[in-house]
């Protein structure tokens, strides 16, 4: 994905939501031909989408003038889970509940909607973030091998992200940046990233070629996943915070 153009640090623009301030994103896309308002997934910043002709104090206030559905949005953020024993995890699209018992493997090991784990009580938490950063990059390499011949581009370079504002990147030294948080995803939803971000290393914009390309190398329906990030992708934020 095109990366965010963002205010100069020194002085933000801001939209009030609630009770915070939320720093105005601006990204500029060469075939819109109107402005689109979101909340990033995990509520930190307020994005517009416009055309590249668009005036930023028009995006201020268009942003400004949407506080109410902003506010009932940021209100819909799911709470911050506890990971502890019992406690339901996702992993790969399912709900998994968190099963301990210090004499199973410290390894923790996914099977019929549980996770087992063993080990310490108190370090299951980082040991099972430590786990899904593997299980991650494992999804995302195996992901990569089978888009890359598609799209027909060298294998690249890849890298986890933990960014709390968007779901992966490419970058223009071709290394695509990938949010860990999508291996509780559903699978389908997952590769629909690493396809669009691999369609990224023939097409680095949005154009209609780039949108012809995605469609070629992903095989899942784009429409439906990007449905499922929008209504649920933030909820991914409730775990590991």
């Amino acid at each position: 994905m095109l990366d965010w153009l963002r205010r100069p640090a020194a002085a933000p623009d801001t939209v009030r939501v609630g009770a915070r301030e939320l720093p105005l994103v601006i990204r500029r896309v060469p075939n819109a031909r109107r402005m689109v308002l979101r909340l990033a997934p995990d509520g930190s910043e307020v994005r517009i989408s416009m055309p590249r002709w668009g005036q930023s104090a028009e995006a201020l206030a268009f942003a400004r003038s949407r506080a109410a559905w902003l506010t009932a949005q940021l209100a819909r953020m799911p709470d911050q889970q506890r990971i502890a024993p019992g406690a339901l995890l996702p992993y790969r699209g399912e709900l998994h509940r968190i099963a301990h018992d210090p004499a199973n493997p410290r390894r923790p090991n996914p099977a019929q909607g549980l996770i087992t784990i063993g080990g310490p009580a108190e370090s299951i938490e980082p040991r099972l973030r430590r786990w899904l950063l593997a299980e991650a990059r494992a999804a995302f390499t195996a992901d990569i091998a089978d888009y890359a011949p598609r799209a027909g581009v060298p294998v690249p370079t890849i890298a986890l992200s933990g960014a709390r504002s968007r779901w992966g990147s490419c970058s223009a030294s071709k290394v695509l940046r990938l949010n860990w948080r999508l291996v509780m995803a559903p699978d389908f939803v997952r590769r629909s990233v690493v396809a669009h971000e691999v369609a990224h290393l023939l097409h680095f914009d949005h154009s209609p070629r780039f949108h012809t390309a995605l469609r070629r190398i992903y095989e899942g329906d784009i429409a439906l996943a990007n449905q499922w990030l929008k209504g649920e992708g933030r909820g991914l934020y409730a775990w590991f915070g």
